[in-house]
């Protein structure tokens, strides 16, 4: 199972979305599922990625300034939420804001990602080695 996450985490990073993005969806998904090990991580690798504390916060509650990062994270914070119940239409506001199928499909690999990353902190009750962050 480890040896898969890795690998994942290895295929998303070189992925076309790039780290700030990917850091972005990993902090609203950590806050949705309440895993405080992977909001801690990101938020700390997002720092490292570029990106500004405000910019990290502001994603953990699924928000971003900017248009074309709010349609991503309004569609992962949904595929969370509804667990992956999405309509036409929600691909469609994707494709609006610039994202094509293989970006839709590098989207849900980042959440589906998390999603496991999440739950395995969670139920192994791992403990954070990262500089604490309170969940929303």
């Amino acid at each position: 199972a480890l040896k898969m996450m890795w690998s994942a985490f290895g295929a998303l990073g070189g992925g076309k979305l790039g780290a700030k993005l990917g850091e972005q969806i990993a902090v609203a998904v950590a806050d949705i599922n309440r895993c405080e090990y992977c909001l801690a991580a990101h938020t700390a690798l997002g720092k490292g990625a570029g990106l500004s504390s405000e910019v990290i916060s502001q994603a953990q509650v699924g928000k971003s300034n900017d248009p074309k990062i709010q349609a991503a994270l309004t569609f992962a914070v949904k595929l969370v939420k509804e667990r992956a119940n999405v309509a036409p239409d929600d691909i469609a506001a994707l494709k609006k804001a610039g994202y094509s199928d293989e970006d839709i499909a590098e989207i849900l690999a980042h959440v589906a990602l998390n999603i496991f990353t999440n739950y395995t902190n969670v139920a192994f009750d791992v403990p954070v080695d990262f500089p604490k962050v309170a969940l929303s």
